[in-house]
């Protein structure tokens, strides 16, 4: 169920999302799955999931192997934490956490893609890129949260 929807976000996400004419950033649907499966799960869940969606990223886009990797084990990781602290149906945490994680991730790709580079121009990335994502990423969370919670306690029954 969970290798399905790994590979069902990341086909989604590359495939069909960048064909939409109107959105001008789109969802990180696999940032979205790894957060909620470490959440619901734990640290090693978490990581596992992580790991497998930054290793399908970093398998059809260029840069350095592991690039995505890297981030995507520490949001499961971090994301992990909070499952011993923080487990209810309520979706509030889950929605903060979001924001937080698309913060991260983003900064985490402008300081090793742009600053590295010299592209200083971080009001002009926050502006048109980060917030656009981070809400189109909360719409998107409302809905998938509650399927991949619904979806384990299904699964654990």
């Amino acid at each position: 169920m969970y290798v399905l929807s790994l590979v069902l976000a990341f086909l989604i996400q590359t495939s069909v999302i960048p064909l939409i004419p109107f959105l001008s950033s789109s969802p990180n649907l696999l940032l979205i799955l790894t957060f909620s499966i470490g959440f619901i799960h734990g640290n090693l869940p978490g990581m596992i999931y992580g790991l497998g969606a930054g290793l399908l990223l970093d398998l059809f886009y260029s840069g350095p192997f592991g690039f995505y990797s890297f981030i995507f084990v520490v949001i499961g990781y971090l994301n992990g934490i909070f499952s011993n602290i923080y487990y209810e149906e309520y979706i509030t945490l889950p929605m903060l956490m979001c924001v937080v994680n698309e913060f991260i991730y983003h900064v985490y790709i402008y300081i090793f893609r742009f600053l590295i580079r010299g592209k200083y121009d971080l009001p002009y990335y926050l502006v048109h890129v980060v917030l656009p994502a981070i809400v189109f990423s909360l719409m998107v969370t409302l809905i998938l949260y509650r399927f991949v919670f619904t979806a384990s306690e299904k699964i654990d029954e």
